[in-house]
């Protein structure tokens, strides 16, 4: 079973595996490449990350990875908690600029959906959180960009206070959004 939720921006979507539980604790088929198919997400994932992030109010965003090498993301909290965003840069596109917002825990299972062509990136609710994501392609340096996570254009709410969040150097001087010219 999968719960399957469309969200306002084609293409992404929060999927929802069902977990079978009992007095032990529960199972829960996190990938099952037939089920995701009928879902929509028939993509081949060739590369599996983990994210750890110590403080609650670490931002890891915005990012993408420019074609050829663009990479579409499933991606899944395994501890805590986050707040998941998801900005459509693909040129010509009716949401252009537009970003879903979800919320993936540990505790509710859900799993965002990123196609190639969005920049991706998360702020943890909770310390010590734990995030796992599946990639349709390998990392590559030289395709790798990002675009201001707090750019004001952007409007996007992450659920913590901008002004204690953690930040990597290169996610703190990331150019803004109207800088970015978008290679999708």
């Amino acid at each position: 079973m999968l719960d399957v939720q469309k969200t306002e921006i084609d293409g992404v979507l929060i999927l929802t595996p069902k977990r079978w539980g009992d007095a032990r604790g529960y199972f829960v088929e996190t990938w099952n490449a037939e089920r995701f198919r009928q879902a929509g997400v028939g993509q081949v994932f060739v590369q599996d990350n983990h994210s750890y992030s110590a403080d609650a109010g670490t931002v890891r965003a915005l990012h993408y990875q420019s074609p050829p090498r663009a990479q579409g993301k499933l991606v899944r909290v395994m501890r805590g908690a986050v707040i998941d965003i998801a900005v459509d840069v693909r040129r010509g596109s009716p949401t252009y600029g537009r970003h879903v917002r979800a919320l993936l825990s540990a505790e509710n299972g859900a799993q965002l959906f990123v196609p190639a062509g969005f920049l991706h990136g998360f702020a943890t609710l909770e310390p010590h959180t734990d995030v796992a994501y599946k990639v349709t392609d390998f990392y590559s340096q030289p395709h790798d960009g990002g675009v201001l996570w707090s750019d004001p254009d952007l409007a996007i709410d992450w659920g913590i206070d901008p002004a204690r969040a953690v930040l990597s150097d290169k996610d703190a001087k990331a150019p803004r959004f109207a800088d970015f010219k978008t290679p999708f």
